[in-house]
């Protein structure tokens, strides 16, 4: 058998290096930037005010205190968006607000807390050192400065930056599209009454859902008959069905044991998919490769086990690293060490993966595996917020001894 650090060697190869597409910077949430971004402009753009006040000379305050306050004239009325260029004699004041550019002249604003807030004349209660709550222009980021590096996942406030230096469109990597298909035609969908030997397709959604939380656009094919004409006939539709291809990789779970009836198995055998039993438990039956379309376009294929948990975990431990890897995202989830609260068996010969519930308490991790290893017992995995990772080589877990986890849900 294949070990699992091999298994996953060889499915890390068919992905391609990140792609660079431009795309709205609307639509750069969660992606990659491909390149540096140095800032066109500088932020801010011009002096202007931290706070709603009064922009003076600070001279003409110096002696303001509440019992004997300094009364100046208000010249104007300087509201955020003004866009003339006013100066500010000596011995006035301009009213302003938060964010209005600074008259030439003034080198400083007094809050309007600190005023009476008058209109025409404002008397000021207290002096400002000079340069009192200016934002001065470039002193948040210069022109030509990196503003955003590549590599940097973009969210909310790089997008906020982004926005703020009038940049409409970003360089990032682009998302891998990834095609869901499940087989079996046993499955029907959610909604359909079951007929005896039926069960609702759990498969392609959790899977669909898994490919679109590690970031890529994946699109589900609701259920494949067990027929190996038919099926190759809906693959290569949905791969040649464009002006050009529209899928980078495609997943499939179930067929790919040593049953009679293993469509995925029987239609890709000597089409460029290898199968192969892997060391691990739940998820020995695995294959993968590149399919060459009726319309010549090559695919790369992962193919899963149809069990739900052995598809789910195959996809933690196998696809979702290099499928992140080539969006540019960071690849691999977190793991911690943590005391196990029970004692548990493990095969020997075959890398485990328990589902488990971490908790933290003052520091200290702990898991407790939930339900047992078997591979249909979705509930389990629902409920796990982290995997066991037991090596091949232990048989048996302790309680309190030390294992690592994965986590798949962060505290």
């Amino acid at each position: 058998m294949r070990s699992v650090s091999e298994h996953q060697d060889v499915v890390a190869a068919l992905f391609r290096a990140p792609r660079v597409v431009t795309v709205p910077a609307a639509s750069a949430l969660g992606r990659v930037l491909a390149e540096d971004i140095a800032a066109p402009i500088t932020l801010p753009g011009f002096d202007n005010s931290a706070m709603d006040g009064y922009a003076i000379r600070a001279e003409d305050i110096s002696a303001a205190t509440e019992e004997s306050p300094v009364t100046l004239p208000v010249a104007a009325d300087i509201p955020a968006g003004r866009t003339d260029e006013l100066t500010l004699a000596p011995g006035t004041a301009h009213r302003i607000m938060t964010g209005a550019p600074m008259p030439a002249g003034a080198d400083a604003v007094i809050q309007v807390e600190r005023t009476d807030g008058g209109t025409d004349n404002v008397a000021i209660f207290a002096a400002a050192p000079a340069g009192t709550a200016i934002r001065r222009a470039g002193s948040d980021i210069g022109a030509g400065v990196r503003a955003l590096p590549a590599g940097r996942v973009l969210r909310a406030p790089q997008l906020g930056l982004a926005a703020a230096l009038g940049l409409a469109e970003l360089p990032v990597y682009a998302p891998v599209r990834v095609l869901v298909l499940s087989t079996g035609s046993e499955l029907v969908p959610a909604g359909t009454p079951l007929e005896f030997g039926q069960i609702y397709e759990s498969n392609g959604a959790m899977l669909t859902a898994a490919a679109i939380e590690a970031g890529a656009h994946a699109t589900q094919v609701h259920f494949v008959p067990d027929d190996v004409v038919e099926f190759r006939a809906r693959l290569d539709s949905y791969i040649d069905g464009g002006d050009e291809p529209g899928v980078d990789l495609i997943i499939t779970s179930g067929g790919v044991s040593a049953g009679a009836y293993e469509v995925v198995k029987d239609a890709l055998t000597g089409e460029g998919v290898d199968f192969v039993k892997v060391a691990m438990q739940p998820g020995m039956p695995q294959g993968c490769g590149t399919y060459t379309s009726a319309g010549g376009n090559p695919v790369p294929i992962i193919t899963l086990p149809g069990n739900p948990v052995s598809a789910q975990v195959s996809f933690e431990v196998f696809v979702r690293p290099p499928l992140r890897s080539a969006m540019g995202l960071p690849a691999q989830r977190r793991t911690i060490p943590a005391s196990v609260t029970e004692t548990f068996s493990s095969p020997k010969g075959k890398r485990q993966f328990r589902r488990g519930e971490l908790t933290v308490t003052d520091g200290r991790a702990q898991v407790q595996p939930i339900g047992p290893p078997a591979s249909h017992h979705l509930a389990y995995m629902a409920s796990a917020n982290v995997l066991l990772d037991i090596s091949a080589d232990t048989d048996k877990v302790e309680a309190g001894n030390t294992v690592e986890v994965l986590v798949l849900e962060e505290l």
